[in-house]
């Protein structure tokens, strides 16, 4: 489950294999989706209500939510996400490597980091490496281009089942040696904006094993 909160909204994307063996075909599948969506939504309604009711500084709105998002009626077992044991290791995405060094080659106690870990992963349609990766890039331009900035954070949320260059989430966060994040905002979001313009030629760059893991 992955959630997001803009502002006063929550969106959750939600990949949850069906087990096949309940599953009696395509049709069967998509109605149990569609069940299985609606006691989502209705259980962290719920729970939004509830977190209102106790605490009067609650932002949470009606969450939303989206489940197995690459489905594709009409595909058969190709549309569908189903699982026999219920792990990952069934289409070799296990990514069975050490979450230790980061891509930046250290191990930061307190600065954000990504969960994901980057090796073990394909370099063409895996955000856990790309995105892993291009948040440092991105942030190390900003520093580069941009006067006065004393250290960046970027922030990069993609969903299953959308482009890598379409990310639900990319800003950075900028620390300044003087003046105010605010005064350059426009260029930070330029410089985003140009490298997801380029996130193909980057994805390239990382198969051809040009830009290091760690």
């Amino acid at each position: 489950v992955m959630g997001l909160r803009h502002k006063e909204d929550v969106h959750l994307t939600v990949a949850a294999p069906l087990v096949d063996r309940y599953v009696e075909s395509e049709e069967d599948y998509f109605k149990k989706k569609i069940e299985l969506h609606d006691r989502i939504e209705e259980f962290t309604a719920g729970f939004a209500e509830k977190e209102r009711s106790e605490f009067e500084a609650c932002i949470c709105a009606r969450p939303t939510a989206s489940l197995n998002t690459l489905d594709m009626p009409g595909r058969g077992m190709e549309g569908i996400y189903t699982t026999v044991t219920g792990t990952s290791a069934e289409d070799a995405d296990c990514g069975e490597v050490g979450r230790g060094n980061r891509v930046n080659g250290i191990i930061p106690l307190n600065r954000p980091v990504s969960s994901e870990a980057a090796a073990g992963k394909n370099p063409v349609s895996h955000i856990g490496k790309i995105y892993n990766l291009l948040s440092h890039r991105i942030a190390a331009e900003i520093y580069r281009e941009i006067p006065d900035v004393s250290e960046v954070y970027v922030w990069l949320l993609s969903e299953i089942g959308t482009p890598i260059d379409q990310p639900q989430i990319a800003t950075a966060q900028l620390i300044m040696k003087k003046g105010a994040a605010g005064d350059v905002e426009k260029e930070a979001a330029e410089v985003i904006e140009r490298e997801f313009e380029n996130i193909h030629s980057f994805s390239m760059e990382l198969a051809a094993g040009r830009k290091p893991v760690c």
